[in-house]
């Protein structure tokens, strides 16, 4: 079967643990999974508490967006997931270190629980290939 549907792939961010990619790249447009604090290396969450957590969801969330040929600058859009929309102060002042304006379009939620019960999960959506172009 043909798919217009390119499949990312990269050790450097945790593999897939069901019947999805990393990301999925078509028409230059990347749609990244959701990403949780597993470490790429041993497949576990990390130790520490959501800002730990945070920190290493972005990070296989840049090792996606690099194995795609983009980076987070190229992000359209993110969803946030949080086991508890008490800790939306802390990530988002992590999330403000890895962005830039013009910022991404957002959206946070809070969820009744999230894999490996992780407490933060972030997906994203980007456009890669095409530049940067002022809004005219």
């Amino acid at each position: 079967m043909d798919s217009n549907l390119d499949a990312v792939s990269t050790d450097a961010a945790p593999k897939a643990i069901g019947p999805y990619s990393q990301a999925a790249v078509t028409g230059g447009w990347v749609f990244c999974s959701g990403q949780v604090a597993l470490d790429p290396s041993t497949g576990e969450l990390v130790d520490g508490g959501v800002e730990e957590q945070t920190h290493r969801v972005f990070q296989n969330l840049v090792a996606v967006m690099e194995a795609a040929g983009g980076s987070l600058a190229d992000v359209a859009r993110c969803t946030v997931y949080l086991k508890s929309m008490d800790d939306f102060a802390k990530v988002n002042a992590i999330y403000a270190t890895y962005f830039s304006e013009p910022y991404p379009a957002r959206a946070t939620v809070e969820v009744s629980r999230l894999p490996k019960d992780a407490l933060v999960e972030i997906d994203a959506v980007a456009k890669v290939g095409q530049g940067h172009h002022a809004p005219g």
